[in-house]
Parts: C-alpha cells; sequence; structure tokens
C-alpha cells in the first residue's frame, strides 16, 4: 500500500449512471491517483455493481479532501468507522467543522448500524437524537444538539438513471432541452403524472403569474379539478393575476383571450387586491360567491393547500401572503413532504427556493421560456431537474388535454 492512500468500495449501477465515472475524475482533478483493486460489473439491467479502489495522495491532507470529495459521489470507506458528532455551543450555532449535506439519499454509521438520515435537504447539518438522525437548518439547532461533524462515518447514495425507460426523464436523455418537439414532451410529462397519481403519488406545482398571463390558468385549475395536483407553492403575483383574470378577465390589465387592452386596465390588479382584502381572504371571496373560477378557487373548492410566498416587490401583499420568509419556508417544507413529483413554471425565485428543500429523489419537471431560468436551477444544486424550455402558454394545456385522453 502507498504511503498516503486509502481504500473506498462503492456499490449501485456504476457505469450507466456515472457513478464510478465521476468518482475517477473527482481523484484526477485533483491531482491524485488509483487503483482499481475490483470491480464486479452487474449483468442485468436491474442486477448493480460494485468497485474496490486504492486512492492515493501525495499527503495525508492532500488525500483527504480527495476522500471529501469521493465520499460525496457515494464511496465509502471499505473499514467502517462510526459518525463523529459534537455539541452545538448555543442555539442556532453549529461546531465549526459540521457536515453540510446534499440532497442525496444519506446515512450515518451510528453504533456499528447504518441509519437513514431522514428529511435531506442540501445544505443543511445532521442532527443524531438518540438512534435517529435528521436534516436540519441551522435556524433550528438548539445548544446542545449532538450534529454530525466531518466526512466519517457518513455514506451518500447518488441517484440513478431512470430503469424503465418509457418516462419523460427517459425520453428527454438531456438535462435541459428547447429543440425537443413540444407535443411529444407534453404527452410523456402526461403520462407521468398520470402514473405518479395512479400509483398514490404526491404532485406539487410550483407555479409564477406567466401561468395566467401567458392563458394557463384554466388548464392549471382543471387540473386540479381532475384530481392531479396535491399542492400550490407560488408568491403573491399568481395568486392576485389569477383572481384578476377569473373575475376580471385580466392579466396585469391586458385581456387574456385577446391580448388587448383594457380600458383603465393598469388598475385592475389594485381592484383585486382591494376585492380580497374586503371579503377578508381568497377562501372568504369563494364562500361569499365573488370567486367562482381559477386556479385558487379550485384550491379552496377541493381542498387542496396552497402557501403564497412574499417578496419585497410585492403589491398589497394579499392577506393570505406569508410575509415572514422563515415562516413561509417551513409551510412550504410541509406542503413538500413525500412528494414523488414536483412541477415548476415559470418562476425562478420560487423554483430555485423550492428546489432546495427537495430531495434528490423527488422527480422535477421545470418548464420556462427561458433557458438560463432552468440552468440556474440546476447550477444552485437541483440537478435532478429536467428543463423544458418552452411557452407555457403552449405547453401547459397540451399536458392537460393529453391527461384527458388517457383519463378516457
Amino acid at each position: 500500500m502507498a504511503k498516503f492512500s486509502s481504500d473506498v468500495e462503492v456499490r449501485g449501477h456504476l457505469i450507466d449512471s456515472m457513478i464510478l465515472t465521476r468518482i475517477f475524475d473527482v481523484i484526477m482533478d485533483l491531482g491524485g491517483e488509483f487503483e482499481v483493486l475490483q470491480m464486479n460489473v452487474g449483468k442485468k439491467k436491474k442486477e448493480p455493481s460494485y468497485a474496490k479502489l486504492q486512492i492515493q495522495g501525495k499527503t495525508q491532507d492532500h488525500l483527504d479532501k480527495i476522500l471529501e470529495q469521493v465520499y460525496r459521489e457515494g464511496a465509502i470507506p471499505t473499514v467502517g468507522k462510526n459518525v463523529i458528532l459534537k455539541a452545538s455551543p448555543r442555539d442556532m450555532v453549529m461546531p465549526v467543522d459540521f457536515y453540510s449535506t446534499t440532497n442525496n439519499t444519506t446515512e450515518i454509521l451510528l453504533g456499528g448500524k447504518w441509519i437513514t438520515v431522514d428529511n435531506m435537504m442540501m445544505d443543511k447539518c445532521i442532527v443524531v437524537k438518540g438512534n435517529k438522525a435528521s436534516c436540519t437548518p441551522i435556524r433550528d439547532i438548539k445548544k446542545g444538539d449532538m450534529i454530525v461533524v466531518g466526512e466519517t462515518g457518513v455514506k451518500i447514495t447518488p441517484p440513478e438513471r431512470p430503469r424503465e425507460g418509457s418516462n419523460v426523464f427517459a425520453f428527454m436523455g438531456s438535462s435541459s432541452s428547447s429543440e425537443r418537439p413540444t407535443q411529444h414532451i407534453a404527452k410523456k410529462v402526461a403520462e407521468d403524472i398520470f402514473k405518479t397519481k395512479k400509483s398514490g403519488g404526491k404532485i406539487i406545482l410550483v407555479g409564477g403569474p406567466a401561468i395566467v398571463h401567458t392563458g394557463a390558468a384554466d388548464s392549471v385549475a382543471e387540473l386540479i379539478r381532475l384530481g392531479f395536483l396535491d399542492g400550490i407553492l407560488a408568491g403573491n403575483a399568481l395568486a392576485v393575476h389569477d383572481i384578476e383574470y377569473a373575475t376580471l378577465g385580466t392579466s396585469l390589465g391586458m385581456n387574456v383571450h385577446d391580448g388587448s387592452l383594457a380600458v383603465k386596465g393598469h388598475r385592475n390588479h389594485m381592484d383585486t387586491i382591494n376585492a380580497v382584502f374586503r371579503a377578508g381572504s381568497i377562501s372568504e371571496m369563494v364562500k361569499k360567491g365573488e370567486l367562482k373560477r381559477g386556479i385558487l378557487y379550485e384550491c379552496v373548492k377541493k381542498k387542496i393547500p396552497f402557501v403564497l410566498a412574499g417578496s419585497i416587490r410585492d403589491d398589497g401583499p394579499l392577506p393570505d401572503v406569508i410575509t415572514d420568509t422563515a415562516i413561509a419556508q417551513k409551510e412550504y417544507k410541509k406542503i413538500l413532504k413525500d412528494a414523488k413529483m414536483v412541477i415548476m413554471v415559470s418562476t425562478m425565485l420560487h423554483s430555485i427556493a423550492t428546489g432546495n428543500m427537495l430531495p434528490a429523489h423527488v422527480k422535477v419537471i421545470v418548464v420556462d421560456i427561458s433557458q438560463p431560468t432552468v440552468t440556474k436551477l440546476m447550477d444552485r444544486g437541483t440537478w435532478q431537474a429536467l428543463g423544458i424550455v418552452t411557452d407555457v402558454g403552449a405547453f401547459l394545456p397540451l399536458v392537460s388535454q393529453e391527461i384527458k385522453k388517457i383519463r378516457k
């Protein structure tokens, strides 16, 4: 064995999911060397592979830096060591060398047993209480909490490519594209939504006001009415313009169906905000018969939860909007719990925020006419997202139509 070396092993679909390639790249990019000591390749589609590697560094510190990155790709030491814990010195303060989480499935070795970490999100820490471990934001840390430090005793399972071959993720191949036929993609997305719901999966929509501006609000409302959406996450703007369209037929003062300017349309969104305040809330507006259609109307009637997170630029905002960002984040997390699919439509701010709260195994579909919006979401860590660069006003009605065809 070389002077500064360590043996690691990795299991899974190492070749077709590029796990082994990423490990090799990490080692070489950091100036290290490796030797494959053992390699067993799975011979069937669902049969995992196994590799044992010896990793070599120039110094112990150099080796440790390589190992830290290799562990993040799913490798673990051949000789398991229990996780190292340190107590939080005070509320909302983590130990200096705390372990910063990814959104991948994570386990820790505690008392000689691998324990799955609950509530996985990126950029948090791991708190251990008894024989349970949970991913915890710094805001929720209490003095004395036992927190995982360093990389020892932590195992990550990277996501693998879909193995069934028929869903939209397999169909697209690349993570983001504007060059695939929209109608075919819409059909694949509709099939994925239908299969997810049929198997009891929870589907959440994260939406921006462009849904209304482009004329797709009726399609989203229909998906809620048909039972295909289990929660809506948005901001003030989606709610305001959805209600403006439902009550006045305009969005930002434009007649949605023909794109013409409405007379005094510039004040319509403020009239809408005033109407909601006059009623008391969105649900009260529905109860009083003042709101009779639209996305938020369907949410209230079908008892589908929605959370509206405020921002500094909001007009009003509506009484239902949560202006405390910490509270809004917690309410978003409640809706996202146990979600199997999240569809993000035309909202960079709320999409990136939501992506940071999701474990990597959740299917994420991002639809936006702007390529940078899709790219930024993946660059910020939600790399499992599938990006569809297209006009939401054309795409969402196609998805709704395809779902209705499948239901027949």
